[in-house]
C-alpha cells in the first residue's frame, strides 16, 4: 500500500468512528429521553412541579369589633408581608439602601440579615407594610424581594379603648383583651390555593382554589363608643389633674349588666405599640385588686338592715370619734356622737358601721359580699380578671378583723366589681351578669338581696349627696343621684402596715334614682394634693353621668334647678 493509499485509509477510520461516538451517545441520549419521558415520566413532572407548583395559604379576613351602634373599632385592613431569598438577592449596597430608605430600616439590619441567612431561601423582611408603600418597594423590581398579602388590625379609638380590645400579633391573631377571649369567632378560616410560581417566585397562574378563606364573625360590643369617649377623656383629666398612678372607671346598666364604657388610664396605642410600657396593656379594671374603703359601708349596712335588727333610724352612739375595739382603736373623721343608721352611711362613720357589723354574726356580712359578687371573678371572664379576696374563715378572727371588714380593709375588690355590685341595688336587689357584648334580649337576673332592702338603701344613699354628706360634689343638674364615697389608705409593699400618705379614692354611684338607669365607679389610686373620694373621684363620676344620660336621651327625674332656669 502506498504512503498515499495509507492516509486515506486512515482518515476514513477516523471518520468512521467518530460517527460511530457520535451515534452512540445519540442512542444513549435517546433512551435516557425514552426513559424519562415515557418509562419514568412521573420524574420529570415532580421535578417540574416542585420548581413550579406551590401550595400558597390565602389570608382570611378577621371579623370586626363594632359598638352597639355599629361603629368600627377594630377592623382589618390588606397589607403586604415582604419576604427576600438571599440566595438570589444581589450583593449591591445600592439596592441594600433603596430598600432601606423606603422600609425605614438600618442599610447594616438588611446586610447582617441577608449574612445570617445566606443559605435560606425565605426570611421575612419587613411584616405588614401598607399596600401603597408595599407598591413602591415593587417598583424598585429587586431580584429576590417577594410579597405575601395578609391584613393587619387598625383601632379607630387607639388608646380610648385599648385595655379592653386588647391587639393581634403580626400573624393576625388576638394578644390580650377581647382580640384574645373571642380569637376562634374573630380570627376566620384561611384557604388555600395551587399556583404556579416562576424561578423568580413570582405568581405567574392560579391552577385551582382548593378552599376559599371564610371571614371571621363581627363581635358587637355593649359599649357605647360616645360614652367611651367621654369616659376617658373624664378619667384622663382627673388623672393628670391629682398626678395619680393610675384610675379606671366602669359605666354599666344596672337593667341587663351591660357595660357601656370601660375605662382605664394611662393606656397605650395598639396601632403603635413600639416602645411603649407594657403594663399599660392591662385592663385595670378588671385584673387590679384594691381595698375599697368607705363604699363598702353601703353593703355592711345593707346586712344589718336584712337581719331584721336594725332600720334606717335605729340609733347608734358612735361616741366622740374613737373607739377601742380589744388592743386597737378605730376612729372617725369628727365627734359624730349619737346617730341613726342613715346618718351613718352620710358621714361614713367607720364606728358606727363597725358597731352594727359587730352586733350580728360574721356570716351576715360575709354571705352578703360573696352574694353581691365580691370574692369572685365576674361573669366577664375577662383575660387576666382578678377574683378580689373576701377572707375565707372567720372562726378564728378577732373583733378587729369583722370590724375593719365592715368600712372596707381586709377585703380586695375591683371596679368592675364594686360596679357591678352598686347594680345590685339599683335593680331593686337583682344581679343580672355583667358583659361586654350586646343583648339582644334580657338576661336570666338573679335575687340576691331583699327589694325592700335595696328600696332602703336608694334612699339612705341619696343622703350622702345632700347637705352634711360627703358626696354632695357628685350631684348633677335635674337628676337624683345616689352612691358612695370611698377613701383607703393603701398598704406597704412589704405587707407591714399602710403608708399613710398613699390612698385609693373613689366614687359609685346610680342615677336616675327614681328610675336607676346606669351605675358609674370611679376608682383613682393614689392622687395627690387631694386625696378624698369626695374631692377626687365624685367630680369626675358627675361628669361622667351626667354626660353620659344626656348622650342616651334619659329624661330628668327632678325639677330644674333655678340656676337652669329662663330667665323671663
Amino acid at each position: 500500500m502506498s504512503k498515499r493509499q495509507h492516509n486515506n485509509f486512515f482518515h476514513s477510520a477516523r471518520f468512521v468512528g467518530i460517527v460511530l461516538v457520535l451515534a452512540v451517545l445519540l442512542l444513549v441520549l435517546i433512551a435516557r429521553m425514552v426513559y424519562l419521558t415515557v418509562i419514568d415520566r412521573s420524574f420529570l413532572a415532580k421535578q417540574g412541579d416542585i420548581r413550579a407548583i406551590h401550595y400558597v395559604n390565602i389570608p382570611a379576613y378577621r371579623g370586626m369589633i363594632v359598638d352597639r351602634n355599629n361603629n368600627p373599632l377594630a377592623i382589618s385592613v390588606p397589607v403586604d408581608s415582604i419576604w427576600i431569598n438571599p440566595k438570589i438577592f444581589p450583593d449591591e449596597q445600592k439596592l441594600i439602601f433603596q430598600l432601606a430608605g423606603l422600609l425605614k430600616i438600618n442599610p447594616a439590619t438588611i446586610s447582617k440579615l441577608l449574612m445570617a441567612n445566606k443559605n435560606k431561601q425565605f426570611v421575612y423582611l419587613k411584616r405588614n407594610v401598607p399596600l401603597d408603600l408595599a407598591k413602591q418597594v415593587q417598583m424598585l423590581a429587586i431580584p429576590g424581594v417577594y410579597f405575601e398579602a395578609s391584613y393587619q388590625r387598625f383601632y379607630s379609638q387607639a388608646n380610648i379603648l385599648a385595655p379592653v380590645l386588647g391587639f393581634t400579633g403580626v400573624d393576625n391573631q388576638g394578644q390580650e383583651g377581647l382580640e384574645l377571649k373571642y380569637n376562634n369567632q374573630l380570627k376566620g378560616t384561611v384557604g388555600r390555593e395551587k399556583v404556579i410560581r416562576d424561578r423568580h417566585g413570582h405568581t405567574v397562574a392560579i391552577l385551582d382554589v382548593e378552599k376559599k378563606p371564610e371571614s371571621g364573625k363581627n363581635l358587637v360590643l355593649s359599649i357605647d363608643q360616645r360614652i367611651q369617649y367621654l369616659t376617658y377623656r373624664v378619667l384622663k383629666e382627673t388623672v393628670n389633674k391629682f398626678k395619680a398612678d393610675y384610675g379606671s372607671i366602669v359605666v354599666l346598666d344596672p337593667r341587663n349588666g351591660e357595660i357601656l364604657a370601660m375605662a382605664n388610664f394611662p393606656s397605650f396605642n395598639p396601632n403603635d405599640r413600639r416602645g411603649k410600657e407594657t403594663s399599660n396593656y392591662r385592663n385595670r379594671a378588671v385584673t387590679d385588686m384594691f381595698e375599697p374603703g368607705s363604699t363598702m359601708k353601703t353593703f355592711s349596712i345593707a346586712s344589718a338592715l336584712a337581719s331584721g335588727n336594725y332600720t334606717p333610724d335605729s340609733i347608734v352612739d358612735t361616741g366622740n370619734g374613737s373607739y377601742k375595739i380589744g388592743p386597737n382603736t378605730i376612729h372617725d373623721d369628727s365627734d359624730n356622737g349619737v346617730i341613726d343608721v342613715t346618718k351613718i352611711l352620710q358621714v361614713s362613720s367607720n364606728i358606727g358601721a363597725a358597731k352594727l357589723t359587730l352586733s350580728l354574726p360574721p356570716e351576715n356580712l360575709l354571705n352578703l359580699y360573696h352574694q353581691v359578687g365580691f370574692g369572685q371573678k365576674t361573669a366577664l371572664a375577662f383575660p387576666g380578671e382578678a377574683p378580689g379576696y373576701v377572707p375565707p374563715d372567720h372562726q378564728h378572727w378577732r373583733p378587729i378583723d369583722l370590724a375593719t371588714l365592715a368600712f372596707g380593709y381586709g377585703v380586695m375588690t375591683t371596679t368592675l366589681q364594686l360596679a357591678d355590685a352598686y347594680a345590685v341595688i339599683a335593680d331593686d336587689g337583682l344581679r343580672c351578669p355583667v358583659t361586654l357584648l350586646k343583648r339582644d334580649q334580657s338576661p336570666e337576673c338573679k335575687r340576691v338581696m331583699n327589694a325592700k332592702t335595696a328600696t332602703a338603701m336608694k334612699t339612705m344613699l341619696a343622703s350622702v349627696l345632700q347637705p352634711g354628706g360627703t358626696g354632695t360634689l357628685a350631684n348633677i343638674p335635674d337628676y337624683t343621684v345616689v352612691g358612695k364615697t370611698g377613701t383607703a389608705y393603701i398598704a406597704k409593699a412589704d405587707g407591714k402596715g399602710y403608708d399613710r400618705k398613699s390612698y385609693t379614692s373613689s366614687f359609685v354611684g346610680i342615677a336616675p334614682a327614681s328610675n336607676p338607669r346606669l351605675v358609674v365607679a370611679v376608682v383613682i389610686r393614689r392622687p395627690h394634693g387631694q386625696h378624698f373620694g369626695a374631692l377626687v373621684a365624685a367630680p369626675a363620676f358627675a361628669k361622667i353621668m351626667l354626660g353620659a344620660l344626656q348622650i342616651l336621651n334619659i329624661p330628668p327625674d327632678k325639677m330644674p334647678s333655678k340656676s337652669n332656669k329662663v330667665s323671663s
